[in-house]
């Protein structure tokens, strides 16, 4: 059993991994639609191709524009760090379990 513990640690650790880069990515999106930055610039291209999908989603379905500030990057961290706090925190302790 202990094969499967190590494999739920390993999942686990790539799932909070994940969260926590895709974290950073949205914060730099949105500190970046603070400014007028090039469009046609290769990273703005990038961070706008890895982060409007899932805003734009956020906006469609919980439209939260309260001032003209829009609280859409705010939404999905929180939800990135419940996905960290619930399901990598359980499959630790079912990692741990096993072992």
């Amino acid at each position: 059993m202990f094969i499967l513990g190590n494999l739920l640690s390993a999942i686990a650790a790539i799932i909070n991994m994940f969260l926590s880069f895709y974290i950073f990515i949205i914060v730099i999106a949105a500190l970046i639609s603070w400014f007028h930055v090039d469009p046609y610039n290769p990273v703005v291209q990038v961070l706008h191709q890895m982060t409007e999908p899932v805003l734009r989603f956020i906006r469609r379905h919980l439209p939260i524009v309260i001032g003209g500030i829009d609280f859409s990057p705010l939404v999905v961290i929180a939800i990135c760090v419940f996905i960290q706090k619930f399901l990598v925190a359980s499959l630790t302790d079912i990692a741990i379990r096993l072992k």
